[in-house]
Formats: structure tokens, sequence, C-alpha cells
């Protein structure tokens, strides 16, 4: 959206108006500056930093047509106070001008997979969109494969994919440009902040397709490249994914690894891996045998540069973790939420009894992790074996509400009550935390979860909901009401694409801290009773 070339001096007052229907008055006789109408939202961009700040003007504001005219500021809709969608402010804002739209700091990023198939790209498409989604980055993944499934209901052989198939290459290429349009839908209708492009994208024109198509539209673009050469680990990714897939259903093992191989060999003809040297203008990471090496190449941004921290400390070392609650403490038994006792003796008995499960799992270099907080130090006294102190692991702050029962809260805080049910997972205690607030805590906690083996973590209910929305990949309004019981040993073992839980009650009683969505949230129950 490139306006040089264009002065002020060619737009008349009468133009300026059509072209910017916010625009009140003009101030001044030449058309210099713009009085644009109150109750407008638009962003503007510093140009020395490129930093985009919305603004909504409660009153008539001055802006200088120079300003508007060299793309550093662009009108909001009014009634949404959404940014205009690029494509129309690309048509109201050039001058004979086929210039691409400008690329803000905070522009969607489209995560562009490449590499062989076998090579994980997949597995790894579908635990970055996780991650991103559970610290609040509205990501999603578009895999290429399955809009070719959909167009093609059934799969004969490899032969659909040889390079020199002129009606599948149509067909491969058609869904290619599918999956594009409906990014462009995410990014533009449904608020999305990042998507994830999951293909093969072995060709530098299928590359160059998605980098046209990114600039068009104001996207930013990071690939990730997984390369892969060990024969062991093409193998086991064989065995365990593509052997379950839609194309092999009903299919001999054998006969689809064949297959399977046959089809590789297809995209190596025309494979041509991301240059150093040619490609030194883009942004990417490159993946070499599951995380035996990595090479980092112009990391643009914040988004960029958690993806690149994130990837770098994934593995697929098979592993399994245990998450279970403290052991029921003396404030459990009074309802009271919050706080440092210490245990109950039902709570000291779960303990025991925890010793002895960990004991019988036979678990190899098992680490255990605790909070700073009395009832799970407790609690891990009782494995008998040396255990690590977290202090992000601490149960979710309740501020003034510490110690308190629910049915007090309600009585002394009743507009604070109600607003925990509108928004359980937003809504932060006076003095204390939100769960929001909870996983941003916990980040370092998932990071090095993800670089360890096997590891036991006993910890809080609030804790342990936050953990395990991220392994089963829930959503934030689901997040606040999934079930932890107490005196309850919940096994996470990693699979392909998710995880596999297993629920293990230790037979000790406890109390019932679950509460559950409420169906009339608390406002309309203080609206009632008032």
């Amino acid at each position: 959206m490139c306006m040089t070339g264009c002065s002020a001096a060619k737009y008349t007052r009468q133009k300026i108006r059509i072209k910017y229907p916010h625009v009140e008055s003009l101030k001044g006789g030449a058309p210099q500056c713009l009085i644009v109408k109150e109750g407008v939202s638009y962003t503007h961009v510093d140009g020395r930093d490129s930093r985009a700040v919305c603004l909504h003007l409660r009153r008539p504001h001055c802006i200088s047509v120079k300003t508007i005219l060299q793309g550093h500021c662009c009108f909001n809709n009014r009634a949404t106070m959404a940014q205009t969608p690029v494509r129309q402010l690309r048509k109201r804002m050039r001058c004979e001008s086929t210039a691409s739209v400008p690329q803000f700091t905070n522009s969607p990023t489209m995560i562009v997979m490449v590499g062989l198939p076998a090579r994980g790209k997949t597995y790894i498409s579908k635990k970055l969109t996780r991650y991103l989604n559970w610290i609040g980055v509205p990501t999603k993944v578009f895999n290429v494969g399955q809009y070719r499934r959909d167009a093609c209901r059934t799969y004969k052989n490899y032969e659909f994919f040889r390079p020199d198939n002129e009606e599948a290459m149509k067909i491969r290429k058609a869904c290619a440009l599918a999956a594009l349009k409906d990014v462009a839908t995410y990014f533009t209708q449904e608020q999305g902040q990042v998507a994830v492009f999951d293909a093969t994208n072995t060709t530098r024109d299928r590359r160059e397709v998605i980098l046209s198509f990114a600039k068009e539209n104001g996207y930013k673009v990071f690939f990730i490249e997984s390369i892969c050469d060990d024969p062991e680990i093409i193998a086991e990714n064989i065995k365990q994914v593509k052997l379950s897939s839609p194309d092999y259903i009903d299919c001999d093992k054998e006969e689809a690894v064949a297959d399977f191989l046959k089809r590789i060999e297809c995209y190596k003809v025309t494979y041509v891996p991301l240059d150093d040297d040619k490609d030194s203008h883009l942004s990417y990471i490159k993946i070499f045998n599951v995380g035996s090496r990595y090479l980092v190449n112009r990391v643009q941004d914040h988004i960029q540069s958690r993806i690149v921290y994130y990837l770098m400390n994934i593995h697929v070392t098979p592993r399994t973790i245990y998450l279970c609650r403290h052991g029921e403490s003396d404030l459990n038994l009074l309802g009271r939420i919050g706080g440092d006792s210490g245990l109950s003796q039902r709570g000291s008995q779960f303990a025991s009894a925890l010793g002895k499960y960990i004991k019988s799992q036979s678990i190899p270099d098992l680490k255990v992790w605790t909070s700073h907080m009395k009832r799970t130090i407790q609690t891990a006294e009782g494995l008998g074996v040396p255990y690590e102190q977290w202090k992000a692991l601490n149960e979710i702050d309740a501020g003034v509400c510490e110690e308190l029962t629910y049915e007090e809260i309600q009585a002394n805080y009743p507009e604070e009550f109600a607003l925990r049910d509108q928004d359980k997972y937003r809504y932060r205690y006076p003095k204390g935390e939100s769960y929001e607030d909870l996983v941003q805590r916990l980040e370092p906690v998932i990071m090095e979860l993800e670089r360890q083996e096997n590891v036991l973590v006993v910890c809080h209910q609030a804790v342990m909901r936050c953990l395990l929305a991220y392994f089963l990949d829930k959503s934030a309004e689901e997040l606040p009401y999934l079930k932890c019981p107490l005196h309850t040993v919940l096994k996470l073992t990693p699979v392909a694409y998710g995880c596999k839980v297993e629920s293990v009650f230790l037979n000790i009683e406890a109390v019932n801290t679950h509460r559950d969505r409420p169906a009339v949230s608390g406002w309309d129950r203080v609206t009632e009773s008032s």
C-alpha cells in the first residue's frame, strides 16, 4: 500500500470525502489535514518503529493527509470496532499501485510446514497448535492432505503422487488453494492469529505461491522444515501414524508400508529443501532428525521466538507423566479454598498409598515435583524419594477470598462471586489471580515437562486443570471445569497426535472439591435477588 508519488495536492476536498467517509471536514485552505468524526476507530502505525496503536475517537480529531496517504493510518469499522479487512483497505487506499498490504507488528502469521512424508510434520503442527492455543494465541491447523481426501474419496496407490500425473497435480494444487482461501477466512472472520499450513510444500514453486498469497494479504510467514534421514525414525513414524491413515483402511500392513515408501520416492524427485543462501531472506527453523540439531534463520517477532523455543524443547522419547493433587487437607475438610494447611488423616493415608502405587509402577528415573505449599510437600514425603519444589506450581492465589468457603464469598462479595461464574477462566480474584494468569505462570513448567521423560507432579486443583488442559487440548472455556478429584492419579502417555489418559483412584475417600459450571450464572442470581 505504498503511496509514494501521490501528492496531497492531487486530492480535492470532494475526493477525500469520497475516499474517506469518516472525514467530517477539512482544516485549512489546502487539504493537508482532515478532521475525523467522533466515534470513529482507526489504527495508527508509527512510521519510525511500525508499532500499531488502535485508537477510538471520543471527539473530532485532526489527522494529516500525508499520514493517511503513506499508509500509516487506516480506519476501522465503526459498528464492530474491528480493523478494516486488508483487501478493502488496499482497494480504498492504493493509487494505481499493485504493491502488497503492509505487514504490521501484529499481523497474522502463517506457519508453513516443509518436508517429505513421514517426517513428523503433522505431529509438529498439532502439538504446536495445542501449545499456542493454550497460551492464548488463537491457532488452527489446515491439513492439505485432508482437503485431498475430501476431494478424492478413494485412494488407489502411490501413483497419485507422481510428479508427471497431470490430473492429480491439478487436484493437489486446487486443494492447496482451497486451504489458503480458508486460511484467509480464518484470519478475517474468525479472528485467528496463527494458521499452520500442514503440507509437504517440497517445491520452490509451491512455497512461492504461499509467499505471494501471504504478501498480498499482509501475513507473516514462518517455515518449519523437518529433515530426517534416519531409516529407523522414518519406519517407526510410518508404523505409528501412516498405517492408521484413512488412505490405508482395510489394507494389508506390508502392502501399505510398501506403497507409502513409493509415495515418499515420488516426492523426492521434486523436493527442494530450504536453501541457506537462496532463502536467507525467509524466516524459518530446520529440525534435523527429530531434534538432534536445529538451524534458525531470521526470527521476526515474539510469536516466532516462542515457537522456536517450544520446538527446541519437545521430544518424541516414550515417557509417562503422572499428575495428582495433594492429599486431602484440613481446609479441604472445612470447604475453604486456598490457604497453606497440612494434610488431614485421610490425606496422610493417601500419601502412603501414593508411595506404594509409584513403587509398583517400577518407573525408571522418575522425577517428583511439588509446589512450595505444605500439603504437596507432605504428600511427596510419603514417597520416600527425592523431590523438587516449584513455586510456579503453587495453587491459584484467591486474594481476598483466601481461606473462605464459597458460601462466605457469595455472602461477602456477591458481585465477585457472580463475575467469576460468568467467565471463570478470565476472572481475577481481587488482589489474586485468574486461571489465565495461572496458565502464564505454568508455561515454564510445561516447557520443562516437554524436556523431561518420566515425571510425577504433585500439585493443586487449579494447577492440575491447567496442566491437564494443555495435554488434552482443552479450550479456555472447558479448562476451569475439568474434574481433578482428590486421591486420584492421572497417568498421561503421549501418543502420535494426542495423549492417552488413565485415571487411577487409590481407594482413600476424600471430600469432593469440584464445583460444576452453574446452569444460571451468579450474576443472574444476584439480579434476581435484587
